[in-house]
């Protein structure tokens, strides 16, 4: 098992629609073609209060590959996408890491 570790910086004014397009659109569409969730997460303390970050589990970088094209391409998703951005573009950067978790690592 590996983990995607995704931090997306959300312009000012844009995290509520951020959050609500995950909610409400993008875990249903992840939940249908396979994408797997580990959490969620805004910062309470640190550099910016307008980042959001997640991780996914993925079995391989095969299958994080395929699922994300499947995702990226998938018609629900684009047309959640346009219908978010309506106001706006929501993010302004978003940055990811892969990550293999040690041997004594909580989570495997």
């Amino acid at each position: 098992m590996i983990h995607e570790l995704r931090i997306y910086s959300v312009l000012p004014g844009r995290m509520p629609a951020m959050l609500k397009r995950f909610e409400t659109r993008t875990l249903n569409i992840w939940d249908r073609i396979g994408i797997r969730q580990v959490g969620f997460w805004t910062t309470v303390i640190g550099p910016s209060h307008l980042e959001l970050v997640y991780m996914l589990a993925w079995e391989s970088l095969g299958e994080r590959e395929r699922l994300w094209n499947t995702f990226a391409a998938d018609p629900e998703w684009l047309e959640a996408l346009a219908d978010s951005e309506r106001d706006g573009i929501i993010v302004g950067k978003a940055s990811n890491m892969i990550l293999k978790p040690t041997a004594f690592s909580a989570i495997q």
